[in-house]
Formats: C-alpha cells, sequence, structure tokens
C-alpha cells in the first residue's frame, strides 16, 4: 500500500469520524464571533448572598463579573451598578446576565476548554486532526495533474491571506 493510498484512507475515514465534532467547532466559533453581543442570549436573574458591607473590588470578585463592579448610585445600603444592585447591609445581591441556551453555551464552553478542563484533550485531538486534514490533502491528486497544481496556488492563495490578516 503506498503512502499516497495510506493517506487518502486515513483522510476519509477520520474526516467521517470528526464530522459532528466540525460541526460543533464551527457553530459555537461562529457564535463566539457575537460573545460580546446579546445574540441568541436570554436574561438570567440570580440572587446571591454575600459578605456585607463588601467593597467594589471584592464585590467583582464575588460576584465573578467582567470588567469589574462599577458602581452607579447609592441609595442606602444598597448599591446599583449595571449588572445588578447589592445591598450592603445584608449581603444580598441580585444580578442580572445574559447567557445562551443550554447546549450553546456547552458547545462555546467546551471550544474555549483550557488546561484546566476534563476535556482540553479534545481540542488537541481536533487540532492535530486538522493538521494531518492539512497535510493529507496534499495526497488526494497525483502531483502532476492539473487540479494538483490549481490545489498549490489555491493554497499559496490561502497562505498569502492569512498573512495579510494577522498584519490587519
Amino acid at each position: 500500500m503506498t503512502t499516497g493510498l495510506r493517506m487518502r484512507i486515513i483522510h476519509r475515514y477520520l474526516g467521517f469520524f470528526l464530522a459532528g465534532i466540525m460541526a460543533m467547532y464551527s457553530i459555537s466559533g461562529i457564535l463566539m464571533i457575537f460573545r460580546n453581543t446579546d445574540f441568541l442570549k436570554s436574561e438570567k436573574i440570580m440572587e446571591q448572598q454575600l459578605n456585607p458591607n463588601l467593597k467594589a473590588g471584592e464585590l467583582s470578585a464575588a460576584l465573578r463579573i467582567k470588567g469589574g463592579v462599577k458602581p452607579e448610585k447609592t441609595e442606602g445600603d444598597v448599591v446599583y451598578f449595571a449588572q445588578g444592585e447589592y445591598n450592603a447591609k445584608t449581603g444580598m445581591a441580585t444580578v442580572k446576565k445574559m447567557e445562551l441556551p443550554v447546549i450553546l453555551g456547552k458547545m462555546e464552553h467546551l471550544h474555549k476548554a483550557t488546561t484546566d478542563s476534563p476535556v482540553y484533550w479534545l481540542n488537541i485531538f481536533f487540532g492535530l486532526s486538522l493538521l494531518f486534514f492539512v497535510v493529507s490533502s496534499f495526497w488526494m491528486f497525483m502531483p502532476q495533474t492539473s487540479v494538483f497544481k490549481k490545489g498549490l496556488y489555491f493554497s499559496l492563495a490561502g497562505i498569502v491571506l492569512t498573512i495579510i490578516l494577522l498584519f490587519v
């Protein structure tokens, strides 16, 4: 069995195996473009009991709010901020968060997995599989054919476009 035939077979079956994973990564990747908007998100209001008399920095850490808590106004014991309110006397905080539907949120979380996540190995496997697809694609056609030569031009164009986009 030639290397070219072996590459084609692995490319084909790995492609079938990864079809669902590729769909999930493509959907979550598109969703991540809109992560700083409320696209497809719904409002969730959560109440949380905190320690009383927290300062803004402590409140930011306790509520895990990106960008921190910036108090807008204070009326009595209640501190109002963009994402909700905090009663400094009782320690009760009410926070409004915008969240994706459960399945989309889980897909996005999987896409952003780090080594702290138990499924980070899936991202590594998927990345290596995509790298294999890049390399094995050059064994799909015989080097002397016009399709292969045109493919090289398209590959070069893709590399040039990527380099341009990196510096824009």
